[in-house]
């Protein structure tokens, strides 16, 4: 699938650098901690509208035009998957961990993929069998294998459900007298280019959505990591579950110890 040289807007990175320290207009979507701006909202708009005018037939997964009531719909048609602020509630509180994530899928694969913080100038992108890079330069996961050494990444995420909340606590407790270190940044497609970049061994999550994690698979992918569903099948972008790892041997050791979460499907 022919699309060239592919690079964000410019006028998309200055939109959340300018807004980045100034006062948000924030709302909330499914709870209080599930967060959403104009800038967001901006973003968004402005991606798929400069995509549409060079792939007018193509698909669109955007969050926020999901959150809006568009269908989130996966089909063999070439597919652009948006998230234009992943890591929001960072981004509303100005703490420099926040990114566009886009990813372009044929088939259901994913072909190329874009992790850019504008904020820190850290620009990941993929082709599909072309390796992956940070800003031009090529990355490489940690391969990490050995458990008690690895430095690992686990999120709470924005749904503050009972069930799901015991299930954050009891994979933290399970995991924490058994690996070097736990993290939990927030955001998804961060934490997944920070295993790709060799910054962190492993990350986990139950409740994600395709927008969060579409760029990040191909990324880790190209960068020699794994990425898999949290019981050790394949990776289902849509299921909202997912683990990616340094190396299959690691995430094999980290899979037995979680608490298995099912949501609705994308």
């Amino acid at each position: 699938m022919p699309y060239g040289s592919i690079t964000l807007h410019p006028v998309c990175q200055q939109i959340i650098k300018e807004a980045f320290y100034k006062k948000k207009s924030v709302l909330t979507k499914s709870c209080e901690v599930d967060l959403v701006t104009e800038t967001d909202q901006a973003v968004e708009k402005m991606l798929i509208g400069r995509i549409k005018e060079n792939f007018p037939n193509h698909m669109f997964i955007g969050e926020e035009s999901v959150a809006a009531g568009e269908k989130c719909d996966l089909t063999n048609d070439p597919t652009w998957i948006v998230d234009p602020v992943d890591g929001t509630m960072n981004f509303v509180h100005s703490f420099p961990h926040s990114c566009i994530s886009l990813a372009v899928l044929y088939h259901k694969d994913v072909h190329i993929g874009i992790i850019f913080n504008p904020i820190l100038d850290q620009m990941y992108t993929a082709k599909r069998n072309q390796g992956a890079f940070l800003n031009d330069k090529p990355i490489r996961v940690s391969e990490e294998e050995d458990l008690s050494k690895s430095l690992v990444i686990a999120e709470f995420g924005t749904n503050r459900d009972t069930k799901k909340m015991e299930s954050v606590l009891k994979n933290v407790s399970a995991l924490m007298n058994k690996v070097h270190g736990l993290r939990a940044m927030g955001s998804a497609a961060l934490n997944m280019a920070s295993v790709a970049a060799g910054g962190a061994d492993c990350y986990f999550e139950f409740g994600i959505h395709v927008w969060d994690i579409a760029a990040g698979a191909l990324i880790i992918k190209e960068a020699g990591g794994i990425c898999l569903d949290t019981e050790g099948g394949p990776l289902d972008l849509m299921s909202r579950r997912m683990i990616c790892a340094s190396s299959e041997k690691l995430a094999l050791q980290i899979i037995p110890l979680l608490d298995q979460l099912k949501f609705e499907r994308d």
